[in-house]
């Protein structure tokens, strides 16, 4: 309740009179069921741009670092926070991320709307950079479809005699959705989750005429960071001369498959699957 209050009645209308955004294919978003809206990086204020603008509710994962400390503003980020539904996420690995991440799922098998940012961190020179197969693997788990969003002229440019970063009318665009039910049964099959996630990639670099590099943005900044320059090499698209994965192969089609059970008429049981 407090999520709608705090969207319809102060972020949506702040949003729109503060930085007067634009949005094209909002239509693209189905109306029910679960979908995963994945979206290039660009700066901070897309976490409350996207879910201002769109009709349904949604929720973002976030670093749980922005949850924590006892200063009063931090306190009053991580409030608000939870309360427009971004979920805290453990990113040091182990059992915490692993339980962090089946709580963000669940709003999916819930049948509602997850943000994503497959890049995992901000672009750091506005070039579309490769994506990590998270959106992948969320998305056969769930069976949700993939909305691809492409976040345009969002990077926070400093007001005159203010630090306070800027949006000057920025830009949201949402694709056709993508579905890849077929490869339900790939479970953790390296080759589809990275071909999903090149062909999620590819629908976000059309949507913003963003470059590519072929590279993760955290490598690249870790690089810079440390004084080192991190060759990455630009391509034409994201998994560019990478084979389309087979199709997994349906259980039952199997030769050591184990045969209906006798009393059940085959022809029948193909009947009531279709239903």
């Amino acid at each position: 309740m407090l999520y709608l209050v705090l969207k319809w009645a102060i972020v949506a209308p702040l949003v729109r009179v503060l930085f007067r955004p634009w949005m094209e294919g909002e239509q693209n978003i189905p109306a029910k069921g679960p979908v995963l809206i994945a979206s290039n990086h660009l700066s901070i204020g897309e976490t409350y741009l996207i879910p201002a603008m769109i009709r349904r509710s949604m929720s973002f994962p976030a670093k749980i670092e922005l949850f924590q400390g006892k200063a009063l503003h931090k306190r009053l980020l991580g409030w608000f926070l939870r309360n427009i539904n971004v979920r805290p996420i453990d990113r040091s690995g182990g059992r915490v991320s692993a339980s962090d991440m089946d709580a963000v799922s669940a709003i999916l098998r819930e049948g509602g709307v997850l943000g994503i940012f497959p890049e995992g961190t901000r672009s750091p020179d506005g070039r579309l950079y490769k994506g990590k197969t998270g959106v992948a693997r969320l998305v056969l788990q769930t069976g949700a479809a993939i909305v691809p969003a492409a976040m345009i002229n969002t990077k926070g440019v400093p007001l005159r005699g203010l630090r306070i970063p800027w949006m000057h009318r920025p830009g949201l665009r949402f694709g056709k959705p993508m579905y890849f039910t077929q490869y339900e049964g790939a479970g953790n099959d390296r080759e589809v989750l990275r071909w999903i996630t090149d062909e999620v990639m590819n629908a976000i670099m059309e949507l913003s005429g963003q470059t590519y590099v072929d590279a993760y943005a955290g490598s690249v900044k870790a690089a810079a960071a440390e004084g080192r320059e991190l060759t990455a090499l630009v391509k034409s698209r994201p998994g560019e001369g990478n084979r389309v994965p087979p199709v997994p192969a349906d259980d039952s089609q199997r030769p050591d498959a184990d045969p209906p059970p006798r009393d059940v008429d085959p022809h029948q049981q193909g009947a009531d699957r279709a239903r």
